[in-house]
């Protein structure tokens, strides 16, 4: 399947600019704030700018900046946590240039915590032998960030902001270079927008999950638009899960965070007994790497047959508790919970993606014109497992690489063709439940692409994500539930054949079969 949309659909609008960026997420703005503004830049998003997984980031941003540190130790200690899956030129790219980065943010603006001498906070968090994490509101990282430089960008004179608009299609010309892409707008309007250089920045794919940390926006869209367009993907098995979702009885659309910072601050993790079970499984104990925490969760809910262990951190007082978590504080209060005297129930919940679009060290796929950056983006930096908090940072850094790419190339006097649609076949209209798919492919990837797989779990989950696909593609309608549906099974199947074919366990990917 080459498109989204079928040939009912009749593009009402056209339209250019230099530059299109997907998502309006740290990685998206930062990119914007990063082209060159004489050149014309639109920002799209497919709901208001405070909805995405950025927004929701409370634990920081990794940056060697401390006295004691050097980019050197923030390498090695990314490099333990890929288990050895990192590009090693990645990841010495985003250790040696995301202080600047940071001082670029304070420049902006963006309001970091500090400490009683006036200088920058520095903590640290999960994998990280030294305090390196900077963070903002306490646990309000994101949150405060995107809306720091979401302000500047609304100053920016070739900035365009389009909110609630939904990305369905990359669109090339008949060199296979990008010449623009298909959106479609509030009203519903369905529009082609003429564009040399299109940067995805659309994040993770979470809803492919029953439970997730990322918002309900995050379907991947960007990811499953690139692979329908021939972009190649790379490590997309490669899905963390956050140790501690804060468990909750009853489903929710968006599972709230406990930070991995409250256990850098000396939360420990406890069963119903009390008994800390990560001493003696890492030499970190509850520090481990994220993959190792939440693999000794599930075993440890298997053992017992409950369905949440706990985070202990009633050793802090309250009042500390409220300045430096008050985010984490106040949404637990909301529960009946207060952190500075009860245990906080917690599971493993689908967090982040791993791998995803495969780019070079300026942010550009195998797509002339095409750039990914951010979570939708695989730089190497990752490997098998995310280093806390180096997430914000390689928005930065490879944001601010992709936009100085672009802004050479633009320089150069680079242009695209017109933008031409081909002539597409109409799909027939058919009246399927979307929701029963959708809840279907949750519930077998839920089932079969979790924290420990199986070689017989996986072909389960495939063959009925296919079965989805099949009937998707047979038929089209304009909703933007059918694009969505569309996307997590289409990214879903990506991930079960990914995860087939690599037989071998090794950090977030772990083959409970081939052990």
């Amino acid at each position: 399947m080459l498109y989204a949309i079928d040939g009912t659909i009749k593009l009402t609008k056209k339209e250019r600019y230099d530059v299109v960026i997907i998502g309006a997420g740290l990685a998206g703005l930062y990119t914007a704030l990063n082209i060159d503004d004489k050149y014309s830049c639109l920002i799209l998003a497919k709901d208001n700018i405070d909805m995405s997984s950025s927004w929701y980031a409370q634990g920081g941003i990794a940056a060697a900046i401390s006295n004691d540190d050097a980019p050197v130790f923030h390498l090695e200690d990314t490099l333990i946590a890929g288990a050895g899956l990192c590009e090693k030129d990645a990841v010495a790219v985003l250790v040696a240039e995301g202080p600047s980065d940071i001082k670029t943010l304070v420049d902006l603006n963006v309001p970091f915590d500090l400490n009683e001498f006036g200088d920058l906070e520095i903590t640290r968090e999960g994998g990280h032998r030294k305090n390196r994490i900077v963070h903002a509101g306490g646990d309000a990282t994101g949150r405060e960030t995107v809306k720091a430089l979401a302000h500047i960008v609304s100053q920016r004179r070739n900035i365009t902001l389009g909110e609630n608009t939904c990305f369905y299609d990359i669109v090339k010309d008949d060199t296979g270079a990008v010449a623009g892409l298909v959106v479609k707008d509030s009203s519903g309007t369905f529009r082609l927008i003429e564009t040399g250089r299109v940067v995805i920045a659309t994040g993770g794919i979470g809803q492919v999950y029953r439970s997730t940390t990322n918002p309900a926006v995050a379907t991947g869209d960007g990811i499953a638009a690139a692979m329908r367009a021939g972009a190649s993907m790379k490590n997309i098995e490669f899905i963390q899960f956050h140790p501690t979702g804060l468990w909750s009885p009853i489903p929710e659309e968006r599972e709230f965070l406990i930070s991995e910072a409250v256990r850098g601050e000396g939360g420990l993790l406890k069963n119903k007994e009390g008994v800390r079970f990560m001493v003696g499984q890492h030499e970190l104990a509850e520090l481990a790497p994220r993959d190792i925490v939440a693999r000794a969760i599930v075993r440890e809910l298997e053992r017992t047959g409950d369905d949440h262990v706990f985070v202990d951190i009633t050793m802090k007082d309250e009042e500390s508790l409220k300045k430096r978590f008050p985010t984490i504080y106040e949404e637990c209060l909301k529960r009946g919970i207060n952190i500075a005297k009860d245990w906080i129930p917690v599971c493993p919940v689908q967090h982040y993606l791993m791998g995803g679009i495969e780019t070079d060290l300026n942010g550009r796929t195998n797509i002339p014109g095409l750039y990914a950056t951010g979570e939708a983006a695989y730089t190497g930096v990752h490997g098998a497992n995310r280093l806390a908090s180096n997430s914000m940072l390689e928005c930065l850094v490879f944001g601010r690489r992709a936009a100085q790419d672009i802004n050479a190339a633009l320089d150069g006097g680079a242009a695209a063709k017109q933008a031409l649609l081909p002539a597409l076949p109409a799909r027939e209209p058919k009246d399927i439940d979307l929701s029963a798919l959708r809840g279907k492919v949750k519930d077998l990837m839920s089932k079969h692409g979790y924290v420990i797989r199986t070689a017989a779990g996986l072909q389960t989950a495939l063959a009925g994500v296919e079965e989805v696909l099949a009937e998707l593609e047979a038929t089209f309608d304009a909703s933007t539930a059918y694009l969505e549906t569309l996307n997590i099974a289409t990214v879903a199947r990506a991930i079960l054949i990914a995860a087939l074919s690599r037989p071998e366990s090794i950090g977030s990917h772990y083959r409970e079969d081939t052990q």
